[in-house]
């Protein structure tokens, strides 16, 4: 069984691997044995960060909205440690609780800012699955992962962001989880369509992630979730290397929910 799960001579690219999501799906690749590719628009912090480690691990830095970036960090991949076998498209733009007020209603809400979330939320998923995905095709192997979220499946209650006087100066917006929907439409649309050559694509739809936050979030987030608590970056290590390795070798355009059951209340 343990074979399964190995991803010894396997390959794999991170994106927003300098975020506290990306550098433990980083080390978790690692952990199971593949290559692992940092990648971020910091490529200096993805090469220290990188450092880190004893070997299979490098960073490179990349701009998701940049197709001829890209395109040169695909080159360089191929040549210098051949086909890539698994996708992590993780980066994104979020609206955190954690950064502090200033995130204003729905009607208020700048349309520079729900532009930005497309842009790296979606678009740069479908560049990366463009490049990537193709060249997967041509070699006809290869696991794309890409990183969802509960919001894509339910409403944010507003009423985990009010402070205990009733004043509420963040507001969760529409943004985030109308583009990962988007993530998992896009997932579910290349499952299919490359299915005939042996790519698999799926999603891992994280709950709320505990970091940071004030104690009176994480205690009212924790109280509607069934598990009691918030998740924990190593909580979606899992979910991640099942996607990547041979053990779902029969499981394409599926969104692995990883809530602690917040999506079943």
């Amino acid at each position: 069984m343990t074979g399964l799960f190995d991803l010894s001579n396997k390959v794999a690219l991170v994106t927003g691997a300098l975020g506290l999501i990306g550098k433990h799906f980083c080390r978790s690749l690692w952990n199971s044995g593949a290559t692992v590719i940092a990648t971020d628009l910091n490529g200096e912090g993805c090469v220290r960060f990188a450092s880190d480690f004893p070997d299979r691990v490098h960073g490179m830095g990349m701009n998701l909205l940049n197709p001829e970036d890209i395109k040169e960090v695909a080159h360089q991949i191929h040549h210098r440690f051949g086909p890539l076998d698994v996708l992590v498209n993780n980066a994104a733009l979020n609206d955190r609780v954690e950064e502090g007020s200033g995130i204003p209603c729905f009607e208020n809400y700048p349309l520079n800012l729900w532009n930005n979330q497309w842009k790296v939320n979606v678009s740069g998923v479908f560049l990366t699955c463009q490049e990537f995905g193709s060249r997967m095709a041509q070699n006809q192997k290869g696991s794309i992962i890409n990183i969802a979220s509960t919001y894509a499946l339910c409403s944010p209650d507003q009423r985990l962001y009010q402070q205990k006087d009733g004043i509420q100066t963040f507001f969760k917006s529409a943004a985030y989880g109308a583009t990962k929907a988007a993530v998992l439409s896009l997932t579910q649309y290349l499952a299919c369509y490359w299915a005939k050559n042996n790519i698999r694509v799926n999603a891992i739809s994280p709950g709320g992630i505990e970091n940071n936050q004030n104690v009176d979030f994480i205690s009212k987030y924790s109280e509607k979730t069934p598990m009691g608590r918030m998740g924990a970056p190593q909580d979606l290590n899992g979910a991640l290397i099942f996607l990547a390795s041979d053990s779902s070798g029969y499981v394409t355009g599926h969104n692995l929910v990883v809530d602690g059951g917040w999506t079943t209340w």
